[in-house]
């Protein structure tokens, strides 16, 4: 895949934290990326000084991304944590032209054609593999709200404690615990009722089940993210407890970046019966590689922008 080769980074210090600044991004709007339900530890930060700011906690850090125009500004980053972490993890110089042009060309449809240029700007993040198992797992039968708070109980109850500047507390949305995505062992370590006390009901067992397998060796994440497979993954991960098919597309697609994983949830089968009704069920295979970027777009416009 080609990759956007003219972006200019720098550095510089503000009341003693790193930014991070890179210049000339296209296809990139951090508004969008942060609210199309694949990411559930940063929010808005209100009273930015920027046109927008999400703010929140990924790789054990606590970092902040604003956006005026073309530039991006990363607050509590160095220039080698960017090149180490952050690249990556917003999937900067991934080509989104050539993947929009790619997806477009796959199926002749004009619902896709206005979801693609509607969600112009979205990236499909690079997450933690392990932290998507288990807040995917908290997903189901959920929603983003609620899913976010009982992601942050359970990082304040066994996560690290993430220390922070004075001018990084600008930054804050007001809604993170400041601590970073527990370890396997640290969620074993709660058991079921411990789980269940922080409010995820019937999900307790599930979590419960993804940490001892990962713990004991069954399950593996290494083999996941080597298996190129679609079909072959989702069928590994769904050996957990109360991961079916669509909880293992969402695993693949933001953890593993399976980019052909597509999430079928009920956003994509009202999206099946309203745009492509010729199809008796709407699949990845219908977009090809890029199938979960498509269903990223297709999910976005139908929530902000169907009647």
């Amino acid at each position: 895949m080609s990759v956007v080769t003219k972006l200019n980074v720098s550095q510089f210090n503000k009341n003693g934290t790193s930014v991070v600044v890179v210049e000339g991004l296209e296809s990139f709007d951090v508004g969008k990326i942060f609210d199309c339900g694949q990411c559930f530890r940063f929010d808005e930060v209100v009273n930015t000084a920027h046109q927008k700011e999400f703010s929140g906690v990924a790789y054990g850090r606590f970092v902040s991304f604003a956006q005026d125009g073309n530039t991006l500004y990363i607050y509590g980053s160095t220039q080698d944590e960017y090149e180490s972490v952050w690249r990556g993890f917003l999937a900067i110089e991934r080509d989104y032209d050539i993947i929009d042009k790619e997806i477009l060309a796959s199926y002749e449809s004009n619902a896709l054609k206005n979801a693609v240029k509607y969600g112009n700007g979205i990236r499909i993040l690079s997450q933690e593999g392990f932290e998507t198992v288990i807040s995917f797992i908290i997903s189901q039968n959920n929603n983003i709200p609620r899913i976010k708070k009982i992601i942050e109980a359970l990082c304040e109850k066994c996560g690290e404690p993430i220390f922070i500047s004075d001018e990084m507390k600008n930054h804050l949305s007001g809604k993170s615990s400041l601590c970073s995505f527990p370890t396997p062992e640290a969620i074993y370590a709660l058991g079921e009722q411990g789980l269940f006390d922080l409010k995820t009901g019937f999900r307790a067992k599930y979590i419960y089940d993804a940490v001892s397998r990962i713990i004991d060796g069954r399950l593996d994440l290494s083999l996941v993210e080597k298996e190129d497979d679609i079909d072959r993954a989702i069928e590994y991960l769904s050996s957990v407890k109360g991961i079916g098919i669509k909880v293992a597309s969402c695993i693949l697609l933001f953890g593993f970046e399976k980019y052909d994983a597509f999430p079928v949830d009920v956003w994509m089968k009202r999206v099946g019966q309203k745009y492509f009704p010729e199809q008796k069920e709407l699949t990845g295979k219908c977009f090809g590689r890029y199938a979960g970027i498509a269903q990223q777009y297709l999910f976005y416009y139908e929530r902000y922008n169907g009647n």
